[in-house]
């Protein structure tokens, strides 16, 4: 009875999944009316497990659900911005003060090449987007607040409905690679509070990269 339980739960979280790279990677655009007849087709399944799905992606922020209209892909406006940036400049900045204070030097080690992994996928965009979220994450881990790490986890999908506006920018990579690299020496030279300033620094910079 457990198994059976399980396996629709399991159905709708990989919908969820799908539908959600699909959003980040705009072929679901912002605004955009979501035709669930074609992709309950399109997927294979019922409209059951892809509408317990559109709620997941709704609590997320990612999804709008309007009354008789259906599910649109959400459209982040300027004040949601800098709301999600503020939020994430006041959590990242704290766990990256922790991480200066407690991490081990096999973490800063870890942070280090992840760092330096993203320095060399300036020319490989999605790549870079990856890397990028993969340091902050790992940051987060280390900083050891899972209540922190899951509400970081739910602005940063917010944010990705807009990064393709915001790291595009001419110059933008270039000057957030420059501002990681300032928060790793304050990490390695252990002081905590010019690593929280240098985090704030770059979801300020990154906030007006944005808009």
């Amino acid at each position: 009875m457990t198994a059976l339980s399980l396996a629709p739960r399991a159905l709708y979280e990989e919908v969820a999944e799908l539908i959600r790279q699909r959003i980040f990677s705009r072929d679901l655009e912002p605004g955009g009316w979501i035709d669930e007849v074609r992709l309950a087709q399109e997927y294979g399944i019922s409209r059951t497990p892809l509408r317990e799905a559109l709620k997941v992606l709704a609590a997320e922020g990612l999804v709008t659900m309007k009354v008789r209209r259906g599910a649109y892909v959400t459209e982040v406006s300027e004040q949601d911005l800098r709301e999600v940036y503020h939020l994430l400049a006041l959590l990242e900045s704290d766990a990256a003060a922790v991480v200066a204070r407690e991490a081990s030097e096999d973490q800063l080690a870890e942070l280090r090449g992840l760092h330096e992994a993203l320095a060399a996928a300036t020319r490989k965009r999605e790549r870079f987007f990856a890397l990028n979220e993969q340091f902050h994450m790992r940051l987060l881990e280390i900083a050891g607040n899972r209540w922190r790490n899951q509400v970081v986890a739910d602005l940063r999908k917010v944010m990705k409905l807009n990064r393709h506006n915001s790291l595009l920018k001419a110059g933008r990579v270039q000057e957030s690679l420059a501002e990681h690299e300032a928060v790793m020496q304050a990490l390695l030279a252990r002081d905590p509070q010019l690593a929280a300033s240098r985090m704030k620094a770059h979801f300020e910079n990154g906030l007006q990269a944005a808009g």
